[in-house]
């Protein structure tokens, strides 16, 4: 291991976080770099913390390297969220890709992403989905079938995730290792627990939690960013998404929602009556709601509705630099992207680069109406990269 990558959103940046680094580091990397949502979050959402914070909470916890994981990717599927990541970090050179997994175990993960890209895991597959199982469900079971002890691996979220890693890799034949490392102290999604000493919490955990409450869970210098945020009114305010997001569904033509990213069996006619209906976020996601279809998927159709987000696109055709260390900026010259700090060039490097850079600022500028303090459009243009 040279140059390592991690795929993430930081929101907020914590204690496992920083002993990820710190592991990544001890193991021999000489650079590490992060590829980071931007503009949006993968449960369908924008960030807690603005992309600076978060951006500089990385960078001082040991990243050398910060680049966007364009909005229109981050709050997408696992399986795209993990290409689009895995596609940047090797065009950026990395050798290694290290990320969390209930199970530390790449050569299992990779046979559990070989196993769920055979035919013949296809008609059990279809099986499961006809008997009304979520996709996940039905892909373990499916697995399970085929491989006794595979179904366990897909069952939980960051072995989940990981597997998708590895199904990128091995997809895109990408000259990038497999690092799983395991989850210390705390769950995803679960409470809060302890690694060495050092007291732990997951993201979600966090921010169910108020400011307040983060202190012991972060690195000094984190939760000195986080209170600056709070102090200068840039913390997410969910009354203003969700005002903002139920403005932008009502203006919408309903016919347009079958063209929708995620959008099958109808469920455009859904979202079209539950926007009518609902008083609230929650309500929609309620009226929404089916066995088939996890509460996530959900949440990202209603952002990806909002702001007509395409059901294709191409893997991310640049490489937009967000933060780094100077020392750390020569890599960028053997880039096999466009790299640079600047949207505005990358942009105009292409015809793929001019869409996404659009559907990207759209997202910056959507996320820039949820804050306490309302932000002005076109940040994702004229924000300064953090330099170090």
């Amino acid at each position: 291991m040279e140059f390592a990558g991690i795929i993430t959103e930081y929101d907020p940046f914590h204690n496992g976080h920083a002993a990820q680094l710190a592991e990544v580091r001890r193991a021999g990397a000489r650079c590490i770099a992060v590829c980071m949502s931007s503009g949006a979050v993968q449960r369908g959402g924008v960030p807690v913390l603005p992309e600076e914070v978060r951006v500089r909470a990385a960078l001082a916890s040991g990243a050398d390297l910060v680049v966007a994981m364009p909005a229109p990717y981050a709050c997408t599927t696992a399986e795209q969220f993990a290409a689009a990541g895995v596609h940047l970090l090797t065009a950026l050179g990395c050798d290694t890709l290290a990320f969390g997994a209930e199970t530390p175990d790449a050569s299992r993960l990779m046979q559990a992403a070989a196993l769920v890209q055979t035919e013949e895991l296809q008609p059990l597959l279809r099986k499961k989905l006809a008997g009304g199982m979520t996709y996940a469900a039905a892909r373990a079971e499916a697995a399970e079938a085929l491989v006794p002890g595979m179904g366990m691996l897909l069952r939980t979220p960051n072995n989940i995730l990981g597997i998708e890693y590895c199904k990128a890799i091995l997809a895109q034949k990408a000259a990038m290792t497999p690092w799983p490392l395991p989850r210390w102290g705390a769950a995803h999604n679960g409470s809060a627990g302890e690694h060495n000493g050092i007291p732990m919490a997951s993201a979600s955990d966090l921010r169910r939690r108020p400011l307040e409450e983060w202190g012991p869970f972060v690195p000094a210098s984190a939760m000195e960013l986080y209170r600056q945020a709070a102090q200068d009114g840039l913390l997410l305010a969910p009354w203003r998404l969700e005002t903002a997001l139920l403005a932008l569904l009502r203006t919408r033509d309903p016919k347009r929602f079958g063209q929708v990213r995620g959008v099958s069996e109808g469920l455009e006619h859904r979202l079209a009556e539950a926007v009518r209906a609902a008083d609230g976020l929650e309500d929609l996601y309620t009226r929404l709601k089916t066995k088939r279809y996890p509460h996530a998927r959900l949440r990202r159709l209603v952002l990806d509705a909002a702001l007509e987000f395409p059901s294709e696109l191409p893997l991310p055709p640049y490489l937009h630099i967000l933060g780094a260390k100077r020392e750390a900026l020569p890599r960028l010259k053997n880039a096999r992207l466009p790299a640079g700090t600047s949207l505005s060039d990358l942009m105009r490097t292409g015809e793929a680069a001019a869409r996404v850079a659009a559907l990207h600022s759209r997202a910056v500028d959507f996320s820039s109406l949820c804050r306490e303090k309302i932000l002005p459009m076109g940040l994702a243009f004229t924000a300064k990269p953090v330099v170090l």
